[in-house]
């Protein structure tokens, strides 16, 4: 038992020797100026997207709206089928009745996030023409 403390004392001396050797070393360094501090601007700018990955991510949005929208009918669709089956005749048309409006809903919010976007893309285009 004494053994395994030692050993862990020992490690763990040497893990804070090291630790200590590294941090003075690098508050030891110096720049140009003689300050110790970095002289570079922190990186605050936020890069934005070029025209045409503008214009290929709104093409992104509208696929994936119009996909969504296709699941939502589908889910609709199977579950008016089942209760059409089972005679639950009022059930059917109530579920089919929301597949679709949720398939129009993502479609047509794909398709605005999108038709945005290509939009976007499209000024930043001619933007750089000129």
């Amino acid at each position: 038992m004494r053994s395994k403390l030692a050993v862990l004392t020992c490690v763990g001396l040497a893990v804070f020797a090291v630790t200590a050797a590294r941090s003075q070393a690098v508050s030891g360094q110096t720049n140009e100026n003689g300050s110790g501090k970095h002289s570079k601007a922190a990186h605050n700018e936020k890069h934005s997207r070029s025209a045409g990955g503008e214009m290929a991510s709104g093409a992104g949005d509208i696929g994936k709206g119009v996909g969504k929208g296709a699941g939502s009918l589908a889910v609709g669709t199977g579950k008016g089928a089942v209760d059409l089956a089972t005679l639950h005749p009022i059930d059917a048309a109530t579920d089919v009745g929301k597949g679709g409006a949720k398939a129009g809903a993502h479609v047509a919010v794909g398709t605005v996030k999108g038709t945005g976007k290509v939009v976007t893309g499209v000024g930043k285009g001619i933007k750089h023409i000129f």
